[in-house]
C-alpha cells in the first residue's frame, strides 16, 4: 500500500495497484513528470484518458537518482496485475526506461519531451550531443546537506525557458510549484535501454528550448520508434499546453497490438 503514498490514482476501469486484472481491460497508464514539474502537470492529460475509458497514475518521482527513482516508479508497476504503458516526461524518460526492466507487464514507453538514454548515458551527456538548449542559463542552485546541488529554473526565466505556450498565470503558478532536481540525478548513467526491446513513442514540441527538437529527432530514429509527433509551436511543458496530443499518443500506444 505504500505506492498509494507516491501516487495520484484516477479509477476508471482496469486493475491499478494490486486489484484483480480483468482479460479485456485497458492498460493502466503510469505517468512520472520530470524535473522542475510535478504530478499535477499531468492532469490534463489524465481528464483526456479519463474519457476514454482509462485509468492513470501519476507517479511521484522523487528526482534524487535514475536508480532511486526508477525503483519508486517499479514499485507502483508491481503493484499492477494487468498490463502498463510507461510514460515519461523530459528526465522522467531515463526514470522509465529504468523502471520498465525487469516488469514484464510493461508492454509500451512513451516519451514526452523526454530522453529516452543509451545504457550508460546520462541526461547530461545526452542534453550536450545537439545545440540548442539554453537551460543552462536559467538554472539557480541550492546546497545539499550532503554537498551535492538541487537545481531549479530561475522563476522569472521559468515562462520563456520552460512553458512558453502556456499562460502566464499558469507559468507562474507552475514556477512556484516547480521540483528541483539533483545535479548527481541529471549525470547519473542509465542501466539497459529497456526500449531496445519494447515499443516506443515519442511527442515533442518544435520550440522546446530544454530539449531540442533535433535531439529528441535523433532519439526517436536510434530507439526506432513505433510513432514520433512534433507539434509544432509546443514548449518544453507539451503534456500542458498540447494534453490532447499527448494523450493520444498514449492511447495508441495503448491499444497496439
Amino acid at each position: 500500500m505504500r505506492a498509494l503514498a507516491l501516487a495520484a490514482v484516477i479509477g476508471v476501469s482496469g486493475s491499478a495497484l494490486g486489484q484483480p486484472a480483468d482479460p479485456q481491460t485497458k492498460p493502466t497508464i503510469v505517468l512520472v513528470h520530470g524535473a522542475f514539474a510535478e504530478s499535477s502537470s499531468w492532469n490534463d492529460v489524465i481528464s483526456e484518458l479519463k474519457r476514454n475509458g482509462y485509468t492513470a497514475i501519476a507517479a511521484a518521482n522523487p528526482l534524487r537518482s535514475v536508480a532511486g527513482d526508477a525503483a519508486t516508479v517499479s514499485a507502483i508497476v508491481r503493484s499492477i496485475s494487468g498490463p502498463v504503458v510507461l510514460v515519461g516526461h523530459s528526465y522522467g524518460g531515463p526514470v522509465i526506461t529504468e523502471a520498465a526492466n525487469g516488469n514484464a507487464n510493461v508492454k509500451a514507453l512513451v516519451y514526452v519531451a523526454a530522453f529516452a538514454p543509451e545504457t550508460g548515458e546520462s541526461s547530461l551527456t545526452l542534453s550536450q550531443k545537439f545545440p540548442g538548449s539554453t537551460l543552462a542559463g536559467a538554472i539557480a542552485t541550492i546546497a545539499l546537506p550532503d554537498g551535492g546541488q538541487d537545481l531549479y529554473i530561475q522563476p522569472d526565466k521559468f515562462r520563456l525557458q520552460f512553458a512558453a505556450d502556456v499562460s502566464e498565470d499558469q507559468a507562474q503558478l507552475m514556477a512556484a510549484t516547480q521540483r528541483p532536481v539533483t545535479q548527481a540525478a541529471l549525470a547519473e548513467p542509465s542501466g539497459v535501454a529497456s526500449w531496445k526491446k519494447l515499443p516506443s513513442y515519442m511527442v515533442y514540441g518544435s520550440e522546446d528550448r530544454n530539449i531540442p527538437s533535433t535531439m529528441m529527432s535523433f532519439m526517436a530514429k536510434r530507439a526506432n520508434a513505433v510513432k514520433a509527433v512534433v507539434v509544432e509551436g509546443a514548449s518544453h511543458a507539451i503534456m500542458v499546453s498540447h494534453p490532447d496530443a499527448v494523450a493520444s499518443l498514449i492511447e495508441e500506444a495503448a491499444s497496439a497490438k
